[in-house]
């Protein structure tokens, strides 16, 4: 085989002119390149290849089109769920008697008169709609049941008598119910044909007691935001608690609300959703883009450490070690990823919402408010770019190990506490009555709120139970304030100081980075570019030299 001329080695992309490199040292150099433009930063890359940041200007759009999306969908969400809760609202002062707001917890009977006039009257209330009430409702016959259903549950068989200190009970519950309909022109079959005056409740084994009924109303108001409006079917339960048996029976109205798609919608005007149609296609096409570019990024990735891996094994008989293969997956392209993940399947239950097929806005809600703060906080991987910003991101992934671990340690002890507080304190304090509100409650106290009204609402029922509450309150606080809370902010402040010294002095480097730093080509050189000519980009304001591809490079 002939050698190659002078002016093929002049002009190829082998080694250099009056260059003696064998072939494997010029495979190592191309290699170093590869990989130093892996690492660099997007306008780097623009400098090196005169690439545009594609990405770069994606996220950004991406980042204002699913941002206005969340904005536009939280507004019509909002609207939604204030319509429920006022109508919520207005339910407990129609149908229950001497309803005062704020008064769930206290809203209660205590003799038999009282049980029957509140229900009677919540039944009369529900006849008297169409003529009484302000918002516009319609009922909803149950086919092969009434529109009302007025049931009781009791045990079986119950016999107490507390004189003897003696009781009988059989503990299967059995349900009555009567239905009630409103104006209903057909005759009421033989079991139902009775008035519900009549409704006699068996005290001595009762359990509950409970009324249910459907109605129908129009939510108009989402016209403002040129929406079709819902319609929805309130199925509401007003439920008599006697489970306890204490005399008290506690009463408590539930509202659940079905939307679905009004028959024959005409709103003169409005009413058109093609462009909110259009835009919701724009961000899934824009997302959808975004994943591809991304997953291509952490593919080529895992191609590269694989390659390096492979190369730095046979040529130094070394393996590369787990944190620097690590270095080639980059977890913002993951978390972007999944952002835009999270982004089309919200966009595609917001289209089936906004197309009255689906009804699930809680759903819908989570997906989209989970993936706009992920877009956001990918936004900080192109802060790490400058050393400022790149010193508090440093900061948290160094001290994240250490912060996992001592938060390991210190759940054991909280999760102790919380079990000693609800056994103990539940039954005679408010805010320990459950696992849930123990927990919430101590980590108030541990950022220092509402200290006074816990030891304040402590109820002296038990000295000895009162006496536990002040120890368990004083080590609890001491322990958490002044050492873990003390603890946990040395640890991130630790860090800090650490990588604040670091950047001061000669930072630590890897061996990956140490093996990249020996290309001593900068983006400006040239020998990036792969047959491409000089561009400007509107994202990077990069000034370069104009450069040939057939230029010549002598050492």
């Amino acid at each position: 085989m002939e050698a190659p001329s002078e002016t093929e080695r002049l002009l190829g992309r082998g080694p250099a002119y009056g260059s003696t490199e064998p072939p494997g040292v010029a495979e190592e150099e191309e290699l170093r390149r590869r990989l130093k433009y892996f690492f660099m930063s997007p306008c780097d890359k623009y400098r090196a290849r005169g690439r545009r940041p594609v990405k770069l200007g994606l996220q950004l759009a991406k980042i204002l089109l699913v941002t206005v999306q969340l904005i536009l969908f939280g507004l019509s969400n909002q609207m939604v769920v204030t319509f429920k809760e006022e109508n919520t609202i207005a339910f407990k002062h129609l149908f229950l008697k001497d309803y005062v707001d704020g008064a769930e917890d206290s809203y209660a009977v205590y003799t038999q008169q009282d049980l029957y006039e509140r229900m009677f009257y919540a039944v009369e209330k529900y006849l008297a709609i169409p003529n009484e009430t302000i918002g516009r409702y319609a009922y909803v016959h149950g086919g092969n049941h009434s529109a009302l259903l007025l049931c009781q549950q009791y045990y079986r068989k119950g016999r107490i008598d507390p004189a003897n200190d003696t009781f009988n009970i059989d503990p299967k519950i059995v349900t009555d119910c009567l239905g009630v309909d409103p104006e209903d022109p057909q005759p009421l079959s033989p079991e139902l044909d009775r008035s519900y005056k009549n409704f006699t409740l068996k005290f001595h084994k009762l359990i509950n007691v409970t009324i249910q009924f459907k109605l129908k109303a129009i939510n108009i108001q989402t016209i403002i935001n040129n929406e079709i409006p819902d319609c929805y079917t309130f199925t509401i339960t007003i439920t008599f608690d006697n489970k306890a048996h204490s005399g008290r029976v506690k009463i408590h109205l539930d509202n659940r609300a079905d939307i679905k798609e009004c028959k024959d919608p005409s709103v003169f005007g409005r009413g058109d959703n093609s462009f909110r149609l259009f835009f919701d296609v724009v961000v899934i096409l824009v997302c959808s883009l975004s994943f591809i570019l991304c997953a291509r990024s952490i593919i080529r990735g895992l191609l590269l450490q694989h390659e390096f891996s492979r190369f730095f094994q046979r040529r130094y008989n070394q393996s590369v070690c787990l944190s620097d293969r690590m270095e080639f997956l980059n977890g913002w392209y993951i978390l972007l990823v999944i952002s835009d993940v999270l982004t089309v399947l919200g966009t595609i239950m917001k289209i089936g919402i906004e197309s009255k097929n689906f009804a699930g806005y809680d759903v819908c809600s989570i997906l989209l408010g989970t993936s706009t703060l992920l877009v956001w906080v990918g936004v900080i991987r192109y802060l790490t770019f400058f050393q400022k910003y790149n010193i508090l991101i440093v900061t948290l992934r160094v001290a994240l190990p250490n912060v996992i671990r001592f938060c390991c340690c210190v759940a054991v002890i909280y999760l102790g506490y919380c079990f000693c507080g609800w056994i103990v304190l539940g039954p005679y304090h408010v805010k320990f009555r459950s696992l849930s509100m123990v927990s919430e409650c101590l980590f108030s106290l541990l950022n220092g709120d509402d200290m006074f009204v816990t030891f304040a609402e402590m109820q002296q029922h038990s000295y000895l139970v009162w006496l536990f509450s002040q120890v368990y309150l004083y080590t609890f606080i001491s322990l958490f304030i002044y050492m873990v809370l003390s603890l946990f902010i040395a640890l991130i402040t630790g860090s800090y100081e650490t990588i604040k010294h670091q950047c001061e002095g000669e930072p630590p480097v890897s061996q990956l980075h140490t093996y990249i730093a020996q290309c001593k080509d900068s983006p400006k050189s040239g020998k990036y570019r792969r047959d491409s000519t000089a561009s400007c980009s509107i994202f990077c304001c990069c000034e370069r030299a104009p450069l040939q591809d057939n230029a010549l490079l002598v050492n």
